[in-house]
C-alpha cells in the first residue's frame, strides 16, 4: 500500500490543510520498528530500548529487613499506654542474620538493611529511645506495630514483571536491573539517522559568509535533538540545491540509515529540485500542516538497493525545524527504535499577556515559565514569534501549546505549556 492509500484512510485528509493530530496519526501508522536485537552490559544500556520484558528472578528484598537504625521488637511487646522497657539481647547488622534466640520482653539492636528475626515485626528508630543499663526505654506512641519494617518482596516479588519491552532505560532502571542480578539486557540496535541541510544560501561554520548567505544553524539543532534520543547520527552537511548533488546525498543517506531528515526545500516557492529528487527516489507526500510555525513538511520512504529509509523533509526556518521535529519526528524515531513513546508532559500556567489565535490551526509559541508571587505557574511570551528567530528558542524554557480549536487567549487565562527540561 503506498502512502496516498494509507493517508486516504484518515478521515478528512487534506494535504493542503492537515491538522497536527491527523499528521501524527498518519506517521504512527507508517513507521516500521527496528527488529535487530543485541545483548549489552547494563553499564552500556543507558538510553537504549529494552527488547524484551524483564521478570524478577528473585524477591527484592530477599528478606524482611529494617528500614531504620534502631531496635527491632515484637509489636505485641509495646506497652498499651506508658513507656515500654525491653532488654537488649544483641545486635543485628546488614548482611548477616542474628543467630540467637530473642525471648519475649527482649529486643535487638538493629541496623538499616539488617534481616529481621522471624518473630519481630517492628523497628523503633534509635532517636526515639534511651538506654538505661541493659534496657532500652521506648516512650508511648512513637511507633505502632509493623512500623519501619521492609517486607520480603515488597519492591519486586519473584516472577513479577520488572521492566516492560519498549522502555528507554533510565539510570533508575539500571539500578533496578542490578538489584535483580542482571549483568546484561537485550536491547534493540541503535537507530541510524542521516541528515543534511539544503540551500544555496547556506554556509558551514568556518566558510566565508558571502552577501545574502547565512550560517547553517539547523545542522546543529538537529544534531543536538538527535543526540537526546540516543540514535547513531550521520551528518552529511550542507547540500547545494543542484540535482546531482541532492540525488547523491539522498542515495548516500538512505543507503546507510533507517531514517533521513532534511531541512529546507519543501516550502511553496522554493526551488523544487529537492522535491523532485524525493519523488523520483521514493514514495513521498508533501503536506501543508495547519500549524504555526512549521507548515510545510514532507513525509515518505526512499528505496535504495532494496533498502527502505523513512524520510522527513522539514522546513528551513530554524524554529520551524525544532517545532516540527518535536511535534512529529521525535515520536516517530522512538517508535522506529522499538520504544513506546510517552506523551510529553503538559504544565498548566497562567499567561501574562493576551495572545491572538485563530481556531483551525495549532500554534507553538515560545515562553518563559516561572512562579508568580502567589506560587502559581505563569508563562510570558519571549517576544516576536517569527519562525526564523532562533534566539527565542534559546531564551525560552517551554513552548506554549495553543490547540487546533482554541481561539484568542486573554491575559490571566491558563494555557498548556510543554517544558523544555529534559527535552531540548
Amino acid at each position: 500500500m503506498n502512502l496516498e492509500q494509507i493517508a486516504s484512510c484518515i478521515a478528512g485528509y487534506d494535504p493542503n490543510a492537515l491538522p497536527v493530530a491527523q499528521a501524527q496519526e498518519f506517521i504512527a501508522r507508517l513507521v516500521p520498528r527496528v527488529e535487530a536485537v543485541e545483548q549489552v552490559a547494563i553499564r552500556s544500556a543507558l538510553g537504549r530500548v529494552l527488547a524484551a520484558d524483564v521478570v524478577s528472578p528473585i524477591d527484592v528484598p530477599a528478606h524482611d529487613n529494617s528500614a531504620m537504625d534502631g531496635y527491632a521488637l515484637r509489636g505485641s511487646d509495646l506497652g498499651a499506654g506508658g513507656e515500654t522497657r525491653l532488654i537488649v539481647a544483641g545486635a543485628g547488622f546488614a548482611g548477616a542474620q542474628f543467630a540467637g534466640e530473642v525471648p519475649p520482653g527482649h529486643c535487638l539492636r538493629i541496623m538499616t538493611g539488617a534481616v529481621m528475626p522471624p518473630e519481630f515485626d517492628t523497628v523503633v528508630p534509635q532517636e526515639f529511645t534511651r538506654l538505661e543499663g541493659e534496657h532500652v526505654v521506648i516512650p508511648a506512641g512513637v511507633v505502632r506495630p509493623g512500623d519501619n519494617r521492609r517486607l520480603k518482596g515488597e519492591d519486586l516479588a519473584r516472577g513479577e514483571p520488572a521492566l516492560s519491552r519498549g522502555r528507554q532505560l533510565t539510570p533508575a532502571d539500571l539500578g533496578l536491573l542490578a538489584s535483580l542480578g542482571r549483568a546484561e539486557v537485550p536491547v534493540h540496535r541503535r537507530l541510524r539517522v542521516a541528515f543534511f541541510s539544503t540551500g544555496d544560501e547556506l554556509r558551514s561554520i568556518g566558510e566565508p559568509l558571502d552577501e545574502g548567505c547565512v550560517y547553517d544553524s539547523n545542522r546543529y539543532t538537529i544534531w543536538g535533538m538527535l543526540q537526546r534520543l540516543g540514535v547513531d547520527v550521520l551528518d552529511l552537511g550542507v547540500v547545494r540545491d543542484e540535482p546531482a548533488a541532492l540525488e547523491a546525498a539522498f542515495r548516500s543517506a538512505a543507503a546507510s540509515s533507517d531514517a533521513v531528515i532534511t531541512s529546507g526545500g519543501v516550502s511553496v516557492g522554493e526551488a523544487d529540485h529537492t522535491k523532485q529528487i524525493m519523488k523520483r527516489l521514493g514514495d513521498v507526500l508533501f503536506w501543508r500542516i495547519a500549524m504555526r510555525p512549521g507548515r510545510p513538511m514532507a513525509i515518505g520512504r526512499i528505496s535504495i538497493g532494496g533498502h527502505d529509509a523513512l524520510l522527513f523533509g522539514l522546513p528551513g526556518n530554524p524554529v520551524a525545524v525544532m517545532v516540527t521535529f518535536y511535534a512529529f519526528v521525535r515520536d516517530a524515531l522512538l517508535r522506529m527504535a522499538g520504544a513506546t513513546p510517552q506523551p510529553l508532559p503538559l504544565l498548566r500556567a497562567r499567561c501574562t499577556s493576551a495572545l491572538r489565535k485563530k481556531p483551525g490551526r495549532t500554534e507553538y509559541q515560545r515562553g518563559i515559565v516561572s512562579r508568580s508571587e502567589t506560587g502559581q505557574w505563569q508563562v510570558a511570551i519571549t517576544g516576536s514569534q517569527g519562525s526564523g528567530i532562533l534566539r527565542s528558542m534559546s531564551q525560552a524554557n517551554g513552548i506554549v501549546l495553543l490547540h487546533h480549536d482554541q481561539g484568542d487567549v486573554a491575559a490571566g487565562d491558563e494555557v498548556d505549556v510543554v517544558p523544555f527540561e529534559g527535552l531540548i
